[in-house]
């Protein structure tokens, strides 16, 4: 297989020309998202660089200590970022998110790299750091998509939730339709590319690795794994997410604490 093509720094700032099509649609359909654009372009560009150089750097130091502690601080900055996103206030909600996405990590992760892909060592930044962020990546949406469903579908079907409550049903119980509800939403997008993956879409590790010079039936293994655990941890993180934020943010006499801020 041939090694990677590289882009040159110039033709791909080049590229970001082609950013003017949808600030052209911005402009006609009058989106208001033309400065959250810009705005989250350039974050991405100067993030990924930066990352791009560290990355580099914590390859070749491999150290277990900064692997784990990088990790942890991709789980804090997700978390935070799922509830900002989600309109949710953080106090309250912060330490449920950021429990569903250890707990659905942890384990998948470790499985990935101690009985199936093997690195060494096995703490090895280089699949670490990559199979943890696109883990995390994905799950991010799923949990953002099953919060807000969760407390808007309490706010606007407040009468079901409080007669559940008032003919005796734990908060639990007279929650479970809507966190039933906030799941299936949540895993939905994810069930759907799995479905077409192949047919439809080429995914992006698998285009990636083929990008790289990779055999194009070892970047299928690894996307077949990367998709199965996605959505493992998927299910798990949004599960446990949703499972503590109902013991956090409804009394146990069945008083909703928060609600969403998206119509504030």
């Amino acid at each position: 297989m041939s090694t990677v093509v590289d882009i040159p720094w110039p033709m791909l700032g080049l590229f970001f020309s082609t950013l003017s099509i949808p600030l052209l649609i911005n402009y006609y359909y009058q989106l208001g998202i033309a400065k959250d654009s810009l705005v989250s372009v350039t974050r991405m560009t100067v993030q990924l660089v930066l990352v791009g150089i560290y990355l580099e750097y914590l390859f070749e130091l491999d150290s277990l200590l900064i692997n784990l502690v990088w990790l942890l601080a991709m789980v804090v900055v997700g978390a935070s970022s799922i509830l900002e996103k989600a309109k949710l206030p953080k106090k309250p909600l912060f330490l449920p998110v950021m429990s569903g996405l250890l707990i659905g990590l942890t384990p998948t992760l470790s499985l990935i790299s101690l009985a199936i892909v093997k690195p060494t060592p096995l703490y090895s930044a280089q699949y670490l750091i990559p199979l943890a962020g696109m883990l995390l990546g994905n799950s991010l949406g799923g949990n953002i998509v099953a919060l807000q469903n969760l407390y808007t579908a309490l706010e606007e079907r407040k009468d079901q939730y409080e007669a559940a409550i008032a003919l005796g049903a734990s908060r639990v119980f007279a929650t479970r339709p809507f966190v039933t509800d906030a799941i299936r939403k949540s895993l939905a997008p994810t069930l759907a590319s799995m479905a077409t993956s192949g047919l439809v879409t080429l995914p992006g590790m698998m285009t990636g690795q083929i990008l790289g010079g990779a055999s194009p039936i070892i970047a299928i293994k690894y996307q077949v794994l990367i998709m199965i655990a996605i959505f493992v941890m998927m299910s798990v993180s949004t599960s446990i997410c949703l499972s503590f934020a109902i013991r956090t943010t409804i009394h146990p006499h069945g008083r909703i604490l928060v609600k969403t801020l998206l119509d504030k």
